[in-house]
Parts: C-alpha cells; sequence; structure tokens
C-alpha cells in the first residue's frame, strides 16, 4: 500500500490522471475499471486533456465500470451510463463496444450480474481499478454489511448512501434505493487499484480503511490485503493520517 497526499482536489485529479495515462502507454489494450461520482470527475477532465493533446489513446481500451443504478433509465441524466458517456467516452475515442456498464433494467439481475463477470473474465480481467469512497467506506456500491460480497451483485444502497448521493437528485426521495455493484472479490482481482478521496468527510473512513480492523462493515478496509493499492488523498481527507509513517510501514 502508498498513500499519496496532495493538497487539493485538482491536484488528486491530476495524480490519477498520470497513472491512468501510463497505464494506457505501457499497455495500449489495458482493461480498465472505472468510477463515478464527483470524485473521479477531475481525472476524467485531465485524461481528456490529454487525450486532446495526442498523448493518449483510447482506441484499444476496455472498460468496466463500477456500478450502476437499479431500475433507472440509461438516458436519465443520473444514470452512470449518462455519466460516462457525457463526462468520458464521449470526449474520446474509446469504442462504444468496448466500454462495459452494468444494465440496471435488465430483466433478469442475476443472470446481468453473472454476464458481467464473464464479460470481465473474458477481457482478462482488470489491469487498473479506480476507486472512490463512501463516507461508511463502501467501495463501488459495496455498503458496509455482515459478509463481503464476492461477485457483482444487486445491493440495497445505505441510508448515509442515499443521504449522500441525493445532492444529484431534485430531492431524496428520487435516489434508487437499489444498486447493480462489482463485488470485492471481483475489485480486488484487479492487478492495480487507485483509490481517490477528496474533503474532510472522508477522513473517517479513510483512517479506518488503512488502520482499521479489516471488516465487511467498513468495505474499504479489505484493500489493506491487496499487493498493489495507491491511495491519492488529499490534505482534508488525510488529516487524520501521518503519510510519512504510513509509506514506512507499508511500502
Amino acid at each position: 500500500m502508498r498513500v499519496i497526499c496532495v493538497d487539493n482536489y485538482e491536484q488528486m485529479s491530476q495524480k490519477a490522471a498520470r497513472m491512468v495515462a501510463s497505464q494506457t502507454i505501457l499497455k495500449p489494450d489495458s482493461v480498465l475499471g472505472l468510477a463515478t461520482g464527483s470524485t473521479p470527475l477531475g481525472m476524467y477532465k485531465e485524461l481528456i486533456k490529454s487525450y486532446e493533446a495526442g498523448h493518449i489513446d483510447f482506441e484499444e481500451i476496455i472498460s468496466f465500470n463500477l456500478d450502476e443504478y437499479y431500475d433507472l433509465d440509461k438516458d436519465n441524466e443520473q444514470s452512470y451510463d449518462y455519466y460516462m458517456k457525457t463526462n468520458f467516452f464521449n470526449h474520446i475515442n474509446i469504442k462504444n463496444e468496448n466500454t462495459n456498464i452494468p444494465n440496471g433494467k435488465a430483466d433478469d439481475i442475476l443472470k446481468e450480474a453473472m454476464d458481467y463477470e464473464r464479460k470481465i473474465r473474458d477481457a482478462g480481467g482488470l489491469d487498473l481499478q479506480v476507486l472512490g469512497i463512501g463516507r461508511n467506506g463502501h467501495i463501488g456500491f459495496n455498503e458496509p454489511d455482515l459478509k463481503f460480497e464476492a461477485s457483482t451483485h444487486m445491493v440495497r444502497l445505505d441510508e448515509q448512501t442515499i443521504k449522500d448521493n441525493s445532492r444529484f437528485f431534485d430531492n431524496v426521495e428520487d435516489v434508487p434505493t437499489k444498486a447493480i455493484s462489482m463485488g470485492v472479490k471481483t475489485i480486488m482481482h484487479a492487478k492495480k487499484i487507485i483509490l481517490l478521496a477528496s474533503g474532510k468527510e472522508k477522513a473517517d473512513a479513510i483512517y479506518e480503511a488503512i488502520y482499521g480492523k479489516i471488516t465487511p462493515n467498513l468495505p474499504a478496509s479489505v484493500l489493506q490485503l491487496h499487493p498493489d493499492v495507491v491511495f491519492i488523498v488529499d490534505k482534508e481527507a488525510s488529516s487524520r493520517l501521518d503519510v510519512d509513517k504510513i509509506n514506512k510501514e507499508f511500502l
């Protein structure tokens, strides 16, 4: 584990974009696991800049998103399908057939989840997974629970997650209460993981993810077991950490 502490959100976004860009340069046909929400938006903007400058190419890249809301139309402005196209895919040269997002409107959610896992396996697994983290320590939509869910699955969203995500909707009642999410085992099988965190509201979750007991009650804590994970956190999110001490302990 490595922890990179930066001054602010912009520096976090730039660091993350450089890591993703390096992955695409070193392996042009990389399989990327991508995240949504407000945290990675800056990273996507930086990647678009690099693409427009001719520094990186996404033509052979394959992507798999972490999650999607259940029973939300793809053209709904709050769907993650819409988010990815609007904020990233429509601005780069990734092939549409190479982008994968769980279908929240699938008639058979169990089959959709199993098919999603098969697609990831058929692609050779995830070379790099980008994660955010919730205030309650969730990664993807893997919420605090009594056990880790291994593979892609349906999840009932935690009250804190619904409250946090309500800022994207007109009111909290409009926030979907269920989602389809990659499971912890799928995430942990990624060869490399980058977790991004910004803001003081994430400080407790970051501290517990690094120093706390490994428990499904704080899903991000499982990342302590991954052989190649990098936390990129701004000053507010890392306010409870002694970053120099952490790097000496984990490197």
